[in-house]
């Protein structure tokens, strides 16, 4: 009797384990949509720019069809998306870059090391406005259309292949 006594927790330890791994398995309902504001107009933003100066509204920037792209000079992967960005600017897609949590004096070193593609360069320090875009992570890109709604949204590194979509994208 003393052993069932002794092995009674570990057992029920043991079924609530199996009933949440039964649940994980069965119930996949993400918690993050990932494109939940493509469709919607983009936020209207007050950010300042990253050479400094007072706040200016975002979508000052964004006129006309844009990518707004959120990047930080810690993330790794934003160093592989530069070439992808110098080719859309080749390509003359206007991009408005958003330094994602990130100390200027850092996103300027960055910007200098890998190129700037950004016809124009804000600051979101405190990443309220990649909240408010529905960034999960950096970099992340949005399409923005002439009437300042999100057409698309690309979580993830660009590519070449990305440069080529997105331009014909932004040219609609």
């Amino acid at each position: 009797m003393k052993r069932l006594a002794a092995l009674t927790p570990i057992l029920a330890f043991l079924a609530l384990i199996g009933v949440f791994a039964g649940y994980l398995v069965t119930h996949r309902t993400p918690q993050v949509t990932p494109r939940a504001m493509v469709g919607k107009t983009a936020p209207p933003e007050m950010l300042p720019p990253l050479e400094g100066g007072p706040p200016v509204a975002l979508s000052s920037a964004t006129g006309g069809p844009t990518l707004v792209n959120f990047f930080a000079s810690w993330c790794a992967p934003c160093a592989q998306e530069a070439p992808a960005l110098a080719a859309l600017k080749a390509q003359g897609v206007r991009i408005v870059g958003v330094a994602w949590k990130d100390d200027p004096a850092n996103t300027q070193g960055f910007l200098a090391r890998y190129g700037d593609p950004y016809a124009a360069r804000f600051a979101d320090r405190d990443g309220r406005a990649g909240i408010d875009f529905g960034v999960s992570g950096v970099p992340e890109t949005y399409v923005i259309g002439a009437d300042g709604k999100i057409l698309d949204k690309v979580a993830e590194p660009l590519t070449g292949d990305d440069a080529n979509t997105l331009a014909a994208e932004v040219r609609r």
